[in-house]
């Protein structure tokens, strides 16, 4: 075992590794599906816990191995049900997520980081101001579903109905982690969620979302749209400067035409900048060249953002507008207004 001299996370070997290192050790094959049930379906974060196996193998894996879940660090309660939690990783980073209950539509979902900070620097987004440190491991993702979970169970008495990768970070840039995290949520051996209640957000990276179709993923897609022109969505998210609206466009056609998954647009309405008839009718034209949904989100501002909420009236204005052309749109309303619920807020207060 001269390899596992320094302990490591077990999460981060996969199932042939933990059978070849379980041989070395005489332990027959049944052992280790034990042990990746209690890892993935269970979610445990303690060789103790793992109660079928042998004390003399729960100590051994202590030997050698460790799990380094994610703390609870600080928990905001919103009085519309929305829950804010912010948990510390291993190395002491802060990432976020958020539970968003909406009881009559019986849905219930959790909103996931997937980096420690962020590179994009977009300038509505309270995260965008944090550099980008590192990407979440596969079962730091994980974790997050895992123990929100828990906590719609305990508040809600409901388990999660949806999983949205649109928290910290962008999930195309931590993209083999990210997949790896859904693997574990949707398998039989793991959560066995279906990747039909589970969407990927992205800010726009033309390559990585052919990459996606690529790789046929089962899940829907998302893209942070926010702006219907280049020039207005240059301003807001400098990404657009190397992936332009024409290149979306294009890799989010590829990516319809070799998945059939669904594709919505993420349109954050802003006061005077994005919320007029010419900005809907401009949107308009964006929707047809594939089936798209469109999610209007209610603004939650930040300190120092050059931006407000856009009035409710224009908000149902705009969204009429697209319902009249045939578009299906759905109005977001803001959520967790009196706790740091937008994107990087509370990461960002230490």
């Amino acid at each position: 075992m001269t390899e596992l001299t320094v302990k490591k996370d077990i999460r981060q070997l996969n199932k042939q590794a933990l059978e070849a290192i379980f041989g070395e050790w005489g332990e027959p094959r049944f052992r280790v599906k034990q042990v990746h049930e209690w890892l993935w379906q269970k979610g445990v974060h303690s060789f103790d816990a793992m109660t079928n196996l042998p004390k003399g193998l729960r100590e051994k894996l202590s030997q050698y191995f460790i799990i380094q879940p994610i703390i609870l660090d600080k928990r905001q309660d919103s009085f519309d049900g929305t829950i804010k939690s912010r948990w510390r990783l291993h190395d002491g980073h802060l990432v976020e997520s958020v539970l968003i209950p909406v009881p009559e539509d019986n849905r219930y979902t959790v909103c996931v980081s997937c980096q420690v900070g962020c590179s994009l620097t977009c300038s509505f987004c309270a995260t965008g101001r944090m550099k980008r440190v590192r990407n979440l491991d596969a079962a730091e993702i994980f974790d997050q579903v895992v123990l929100v979970n828990q906590q719609s169970l305990e508040v809600f008495g409901h388990p999660l109905t949806n999983i949205v990768y649109m928290g910290m970070g962008e999930p195309l840039l931590a993209y083999s982690n990210v997949l790896e995290s859904i693997e574990r949520i949707i398998s039989p051996e793991g959560l066995g969620m279906s990747p039909k209640r589970i969407t990927v957000s992205t800010a726009g990276i033309a390559k990585m979302i052919k990459k996606l179709a690529d790789d046929n993923v089962k899940f829907n897609l998302a893209l942070s749209l926010h702006a219907a022109d280049d020039a207005k969505r240059n301003q807001i998210m400098p990404i657009n400067e190397q992936n332009d609206l024409a290149a979306l466009l294009e890799a989010l056609h590829y990516f319809y035409q070799h998945t059939g998954n669904r594709i919505s647009y993420e349109y954050i309405a802003f006061q005077n900048f994005n919320d007029t008839l010419d900005d809907a009718r401009q949107l308009l034209r964006l929707c047809k060249r594939f089936p798209v949904r469109v999610n209007i989100i209610e603004y939650n501002p930040i300190d120092g953002a050059p931006f407000l909420k856009s009035a409710q009236h224009k908000i149902d204005e705009f969204a009429q507008y697209l319902r009249d052309h045939g578009i299906m749109v759905t109005v977001r309303r803001s959520r967790g207004k009196d706790i740091d619920a937008a994107c990087g807020q509370l990461a960002n207060k230490e």
